[in-house]
Formats: C-alpha cells, sequence, structure tokens
C-alpha cells in the first residue's frame, strides 16, 4: 500500500438546482467566501490558481490547479493539481428531486515533506481532517447559496 495515495469521495446535498450550484463551485477564486479551510486562491490565468488550504491540522497544503474540464451541460468541473498534492479532483451536479447532488471525487500523492515522513502514523488523522474539511465545505455553500 502506497501511505501517500489518497481516493476521496464526498457527496453534498444541496437545494438548489444543478445550474445555480455549479455557477459557484465554478469560481474558485471566491471558494475562500464560504469555504473557511480555503485561505486563498490566486489566479494565474483564466485556467490555473494557485490554492492555499489549512483544516484542524497545523499544517498548510498549496497545489496549483489547473482546469482539465469544464461542463456546465453535464455538470462537471475537473482540475489537475501539482504541489504538495499531485492529482486530480472532480465536481459532478446532478439534479434531484429537492434540488442537487453534488458530487466530489479525488484522487491525490501528498509530496509535502512533513505529511511523507508521518504517512503512516498519520494516516487516520490527514483523512478526518479532509473529512471535517469536506463537511465545513458543505455548510458553508449552504449557507452561501440561501443568502445569494
Amino acid at each position: 500500500m502506497d501511505w501517500n495515495h489518497y481516493r476521496f469521495h464526498t457527496v453534498w446535498a444541496l437545494p438548489v438546482p444543478p445550474r445555480r450550484a455549479y455557477a459557484v463551485l465554478e469560481r474558485a477564486e471566491e471558494y475562500p467566501l464560504w469555504w473557511p479551510q480555503v485561505r486563498a486562491v490566486e489566479r494565474v490565468d483564466d485556467i490555473t490558481a494557485v490554492i492555499t488550504i489549512r483544516s484542524l491540522l497545523p499544517y498548510d497544503m498549496a497545489f496549483t490547479a489547473r482546469e482539465t474540464r469544464r461542463d456546465p451541460g453535464a455538470g462537471v468541473l475537473e482540475i489537475a493539481m501539482s504541489g504538495d498534492m499531485e492529482g486530480w479532483a472532480r465536481w459532478t451536479l446532478t439534479g434531484t428531486a429537492h434540488g442537487c447532488r453534488a458530487r466530489y471525487d479525488q484522487e491525490v500523492e501528498v509530496n509535502k515533506p512533513l505529511l511523507r515522513r508521518l504517512a503512516v502514523p498519520g494516516r487516520p488523522f490527514f483523512r478526518a481532517n479532509h473529512r471535517f474539511m469536506m463537511r465545513s465545505g458543505r455548510q458553508g455553500l449552504a449557507a452561501y447559496l440561501e443568502a445569494v
């Protein structure tokens, strides 16, 4: 097993149509407005940004996100990631009777030296840290969608 390889899958139920959630999720530079763990998003160009995140554990993660797919019709946003994490992440939005389902999939290899050294004993904490970040993101997005 590669202790520095992670696969994450999260589903958020949101009380808005998919196109409305998509319109917010495609504006990564606004994530810090509603997602507390997304500390900074610095645009490099139209499809690339440097993103800094920090959840409960006392370390920042910075990575370059490059858009690889933007398909509003299919409800898909996908990025390639490099830096402290190498891999990809994808949002897929589908309609439901009460709004939409936002599915987040991510597959990454951790490159940050400290996290690599702590891979085996830290893995459960790193996964819990990610779960907290995703739960907080869902709450933040739901509140943001309600306010705008």
